[in-house]
């Protein structure tokens, strides 16, 4: 017995002239297939923003399902109002004096009257008003002005202005 001394696989067998001729055809209608669509230059952008929105889910706030009356209505329409006391906090009298104390529109209106500026009606009776609660407040609190404190205070500056320069 004879073996065989190199191992060669079998030959493959010739494709006839027809099969080639199908094979050819079938490569040229894939190729045929394989661009783009006609006027796909122009429209692609397009078309990709349709494809974009389409993944996308839509806003559940816009278009709202409730019906609308668009005749007049009999009935008016009522607004809940809250009550008094959840709309301001009760405040402390000496913490609400201490806030007008502190208010830069009060100040600011104060420091235009003694430059002597008239002010506009509205902003008049909002600063009379302000200082009728501050007169109210210290009222309360058992406070008053002492024009002695004032004047002591005025004594303390000048002190200290002449300590400053120097002075005796």
């Amino acid at each position: 017995m004879k073996q065989p001394t190199s191992k060669r696989p079998a030959k493959a067998r010739r494709k006839t002239r027809e099969e080639l001729n199908q094979e050819g055809r079938e490569r040229k209608r894939q190729k045929k297939h394989s661009g783009h669509a006609p006027g796909s230059r122009a429209s692609g952008a397009a078309a990709d923003a349709k494809n974009a929105r389409s993944g996308q889910k839509k806003d559940p706030r816009i278009g709202s399902k409730t019906p609308i009356p668009l005749g007049v209505t009999e009935a008016p329409v009522t607004k809940q109002q809250k009550p008094k006391s959840e709309k301001k906090p009760m405040l402390s009298p000496q913490a609400e004096l201490d806030m007008l104390e502190n208010d830069e529109r009060l100040d600011g209106l104060l420091e235009r009257l003694e430059e002597g500026e008239t002010l506009s009606k509205t902003d008049q009776e909002w600063v009379d008003a302000k200082l009728d609660r501050i007169d109210e407040l210290m009222q309360q609190l058992g406070l008053s002005w002492d024009d002695e404190d004032e004047e002591e205070d005025e004594n303390r500056g000048d002190d200290l202005m002449r300590l400053l320069k120097g002075g005796n």
